[in-house]
């Protein structure tokens, strides 16, 4: 009796703080980065920095398991019926541009094959994260130009918009949005002569306020993404609203990773 207690009493915790009971979710996984390597003295957003030594297993998992990661412009040619989505697609995206994406998860994207799309804030290229305060994230170097060139050249990374400054839209003027999101497509695609298909909202802010939405629509941008926890269904139908996304936590364990791919929620 008090082993199945204990039994149960285990179950319960893990039911707690993991959701592997809840029904698997088919449709597009799209995991959601941001900083690659160790964090630094003094930082408050840990959660924002993943190791490279988590990066490597979780890529190590997706390349077991049969993952075939997609560009923004893979997956438009496969909506116009130009090639097919592949059997298990996944979708890398890394928010803000820094470039610590350069310097330690695209040598391991090299490694394994693996394709990721990095959403840019225009005006902290060749830079650094000027919007965080840094009495709670210290400032470090955003990536530079010849930096995008070298990853763009590759074959293995597509970018997209994350807005001129990354400033909180709901916090703005609609004009000052609709300025946020035209110029930021504009300039980018000046830099690197090709379309901007991704958008992500800075913050998640405004992914589900109907006239940003209608902004970033009108913008021109084929795919938004939003931050709220979830796999996005497929076929996609941008009336249901911005894409869902994985974040993928410093502290993650690799059940965490799993259940994200699987559930589409690890936690509660």
């Amino acid at each position: 009796m008090e082993t199945l207690a204990a039994a149960g009493a285990a179950a319960a915790v893990l039911s707690a703080r993991w959701n592997w009971w809840r029904p698997r979710v088919k449709g597009l996984p799209v995991l959601m980065y941001h900083k690659v390597g160790d964090y630094p003295a003094g930082s408050k957003l840990k959660s924002l920095w993943v190791s490279a030594e988590a990066f490597r297993k979780q890529l190590e998992y997706l390349k077991r398991r049969g993952y075939t990661p997609l560009l923004f412009s893979e997956w438009r040619a496969a909506e116009l019926g130009q090639k097919p989505l592949p059997e298990r697609p996944v979708m890398i995206t890394f928010d803000d541009g820094y470039a610590n994406n350069h310097a330690v998860a695209f040598p391991l994207l090299k490694e394994f094959g693996m394709k990721a799309n990095i959403f840019l804030v225009h005006e902290t290229l060749d830079t650094h994260n000027s919007w965080h305060d840094p009495e709670s994230e210290p400032w470090i170097p955003m990536l530079s130009t010849s930096m995008l060139g070298e990853m763009q050249d590759s074959g293995l990374v597509e970018f997209g918009s994350h807005t001129m400054r990354h400033r909180n839209l709901t916090a703005l003027s609609l004009e000052e949005v609709s300025w946020e999101l035209k110029e930021s497509k504009k300039r980018l695609e000046q830099k690197l002569g090709r379309e901007m298909l991704g958008f992500a909202y800075p913050y998640g802010a405004g992914a589900y306020h109907p006239e940003i939405r209608r902004l970033a629509r009108k913008a021109g941008y084929r795919y938004d993404f939003g931050i709220k926890q979830g796999i996005a269904p497929l076929p996609w139908d941008p009336e249901s609203g911005p894409i869902k996304r994985l974040f993928v936590r410093g502290d993650d364990y690799m059940l965490d990773f799993h259940l994200n791919m699987t559930r589409g929620r690890a936690r509660f």
